[in-house]
């Protein structure tokens, strides 16, 4: 099962880069979310702990999140955050343990995105903050997992999931940056790649 759902994947989201390079953009909406539907399916397939069905329910929502996006921007934002909930939860059911400090680069990320952005958020501050507190506790909650099995795979996952998020704000609220949705879909995919994978490793 594993080889088809991959192929279908990688075919569906070079695909997507395909059409939305040629400005295809209902076939771009209708492939958007393939990549992480198999990843879903692929998590899904083995899952039989409360964990790995979060993930699960992370990158279904995540898919919902793809295609609301593309018609509005909070309600993707909201429902991605809830993705990122749905992470924190299956990595907190993974290990409890506190490790406060673990918590403190991430804060920094978040904080110097923030006083960046801050001059173009306008009206969409305290979403956009209340974003980045979720997205930094769900690496802070990847970055305790390590030592676990998976636990570094998902702190890559975490970070890389994030990068992309850094780079829709960036382009959005503080300066565009052009073709910036092929970094930005890359990254994402790659991030919730091991984020799946991470939670295979715990099935």
């Amino acid at each position: 099962m594993t080889l088809p759902l991959f192929a279908l994947g990688a075919a569906a989201g070079g695909l997507y880069l395909w059409a939305f390079a040629g400005d295809r953009r209902g076939l771009a909406v209708a492939l958007k979310p393939l990549p992480v539907l198999c990843l879903a399916a692929w998590v899904a397939a083995g899952a039989r702990t409360p964990s790995a069905w979060l993930v699960v329910a992370g990158l279904v929502v995540s898919l919902v999140a793809d295609v609301l996006i593309e018609s509005s921007f909070l309600a993707g934002l909201g429902t991605f955050l809830l993705a990122h909930v749905a992470y924190i939860a299956a990595f907190v059911a993974r290990t409890g343990e506190p490790r406060p400090m673990l918590l403190l680069p991430f804060l920094a990320w978040g904080a110097l995105v923030l006083a960046r952005l801050w001059p173009g958020l306008g009206p969409m501050r305290v979403p956009v903050i209340v974003y980045a507190a979720v997205i930094c506790t769900m690496m802070w909650r990847a970055a305790a997992m390590v030592g676990t099995p998976g636990g570094w795979t998902a702190l890559a996952g975490a970070v890389l999931f994030a990068a992309s998020d850094t780079l829709i704000a960036w382009d959005r609220f503080h300066r565009p940056i052009p073709g910036s949705r092929y970094p930005i879909m890359l990254l994402y995919w790659a991030g919730q790649l091991l984020i799946a994978m991470s939670a295979r490793r715990y099935l």
